[in-house]
């Protein structure tokens, strides 16, 4: 089924593109006169920046302002050998994983540099002074005039890879993609988060400079009151998309994606510590990392019980996982949450499942282990699989179950999986992504031509054992079960196990259905059907179009809203997710 997919979907939160102010010529036009109306002898300004900014470009459109002194924030940092030896704690020795850290902006900084630098700038009496780069408003914490320059995650991992960006404190950029990553991950994004979430409300302008050339810029009064528009109505994270090692051909057509691109394994659609949103003024859109919208309106758009277990964090993720003409997916299994608790600092773990919305005749997923095997026998196959070259048996060992479109496969921490290939699944799972033990990825190369990191170690101690044939087939598969139905509609639900945190219910229709958040938020998905309108009946919001295979989100603020059937299709179908109260 092909559709309309909008990959830069934006949400309208003002009419006024008068708003914003677009290209440095402007930006700079506009504080210059914002600078004078102070009439201040000496005005401090302060540019505070989130990591992967284009320093080089911002760093020389500040520069050409009219100023008496320039201070990079980064100069009173420690040197990087002290950096390193700060983080290296929360790194650990594990190629992929580390603890989250408990580190904060303060800890990078070199007091008696700052203190150096603030003696410099108190001495100066007259003209501009400029304060730039990460943690520049800790240097300076009573700016005249602040602002932020701020990044999405995803478009810090592209500039990772053209080796553009370093870590926080250090100067590697050379360095290999899985070790800046690494870092990020587990220091850089949850320091300079902390830091952010300090200046929302003390902002005078925030600035867009994902496209460097074209920077965007509008107040902070403007910034945050957008924000609070968008919990009130549906909005789509920016989805984006990234080929892998056994990447398929499905997205490619239905999504209309590169198709010069070798295949895409991965779609991200609802990653909203990774991706990014499009605000829209009028014509001119402005972009923003959507987990800015988590920090500054967390119960609005979370719901009360899922903010006061989750704080500031969106605990649902939407993925697509594309085997389509591609190959499997690694053998493995995530952390229970006592494992991911103790070992890396996480409050809670990646309970998943896969929906598939498509599927060939032959598709398949590896679920549970086998009756009455020996576990030591099998991780041993895993292990000289691993250093031998020789293939694992994985039909030995797990079980393999035939699967079809619209089936539902639960998949609770610590129960051994892999998707097939030849399908196309809609990933539902708990947030924390990163912290996937593979087992076995059937001696291919990731598209690096390097080895993928295998976590047999970690694995064997969080695979439930007991989680066998007779177990998957009884708790794992086929869980559907019919809640309610009127004329044109059907509601099931079809999982998650009772050990998640996740309720999911799928709706059939041809006619408008009715929703309500009952206060807490909600995630779709179009799994069926090639065009619906998602409406209040109140009109508190503009009607929301969405596209087959679209995710959408909307705030536990929103209450109730309908989704109604606009396009062409004989049938509709929406996949919804959302925590349960109480939760397990």
């Amino acid at each position: 089924m092909s559709s309309h997919y909008d990959k830069f979907p934006k949400t309208t939160v003002s009419a006024d593109s008068q708003q914003v102010i677009s290209g440095w010529p402007a930006i700079l036009d506009a504080l210059t006169n914002q600078l004078q109306e102070l009439q201040k002898q000496r005005v401090i300004l302060v540019v505070d920046t989130y990591q992967g900014v284009n320093h080089t470009e911002a760093e020389s459109a500040f520069r050409s302002l009219p100023h008496t002194a320039f201070f990079k924030s980064t100069d009173a940092f420690k040197s990087v050998e002290q950096c390193r030896q700060m983080v290296d704690p929360d790194l650990t020795d594990d190629p992929v994983f580390g603890r989250i850290t408990n580190l904060t902006i303060k800890d990078f900084f070199e007091e008696e540099k700052v203190s150096a630098i603030q003696a410099q700038i108190q001495a100066i009496r007259t003209g501009l002074v400029i304060v730039y780069g990460e943690g520049a408003s800790y240097v300076a914490p009573q700016p005249d005039l602040l602002l932020y320059l701020d990044m999405p995650r995803w478009e810090i991992q592209l500039r990772m890879r053209q080796k553009q960006v370093s870590n926080l404190g250090a100067d590697n950029a050379t360095e290999a993609f899985s070790r800046l990553y690494k870092q990020s991950y587990f220091i850089d994004w949850r320091v300079l988060d902390l830091h952010k979430k300090t200046l929302f409300t003390r902002l005078n302008y925030y600035l867009d400079t994902v496209q460097a050339e074209v920077p965007k810029m509008v107040s902070g009064s403007t910034y945050l009151e957008s924000l609070s528009q968008l919990v009130k109505q549906p909005f789509r994270p920016v989805p984006f998309f990234d080929p892998g090692p056994w990447g398929g051909q499905w997205m490619k057509e239905v999504m209309g994606l590169d198709s010069s691109v070798v295949n895409f394994a991965w779609g991200f659609d609802c990653v909203p510590e990774e991706n990014s949103l499009l605000l829209a003024f009028g014509d001119i859109s402005l972009e923003t990392p959507a987990i800015n919208l988590v920090f500054l309106h967390a119960q609005a758009l979370l719901g009360e019980h899922v903010h006061a277990v989750f704080g500031e964090e969106f605990p649902i993720r939407f993925d697509m996982l594309d085997t389509m003409d591609g190959g499997n997916l690694s053998l493995q299994v995530h952390p229970t949450r006592e494992y991911i608790h103790e070992h890396f600092s996480m409050p809670y773990t990646q309970d998943e499942s896969y929906y598939f919305l498509d599927a060939k005749p032959d598709a398949f997923v590896y679920l549970g282990v086998k009756e009455g095997i020996d576990p030591d026998r099998m991780i041993t196959a895993l292990e000289d699989a691993q250093h031998s070259g020789n293939p694992f048996d994985a039909d030995e060992y797990v079980n393999k179950w035939a699967v079809k479109k619209h089936d539902h496969a639960l998949i609770p921490a610590g129960t051994i999986h892999c998707s097939g290939k030849n399908s196309m699944v809609l990933e539902i799972s708990a947030t924390p992504y990163i912290f996937t033990f593979k087992l076995w990825d059937w001696g291919r190369m990731g598209l690096d031509g390097k080895p993928r990191p295998i976590h047999i170690e970690h694995g064997r101690k969080v695979i439930q054992w007991e989680r066998d044939q007779n177990w998957t087939a009884q708790q794992l598969l086929d869980q559907i079960e019919i809640l309610a139905s009127g004329e044109g509609w059907k509601e099931e639900r079809t999982g998650l196990h009772a050990l998640e945190f996740i309720e999911t219910r799928r709706h059939w229709f041809t006619t408008k259905v009715s929703h309500h958040t009952q206060g807490t938020v909600h995630v779709l998905n179009l799994v069926e059907g090639d065009q619906v309108l998602v409406e209040s009946p109140t009109q508190a919001f503009a009607p929301f179009e969405v596209h087959y295979a679209e995710t959408f989100v909307v705030p536990a603020a929103v209450g109730e809203y309908t989704v109604r059937p606009i396009g062409n299709s004989s049938m509709y179908a929406t996949m919804k997710a959302y925590v349960r109260n109480p939760i397990p």
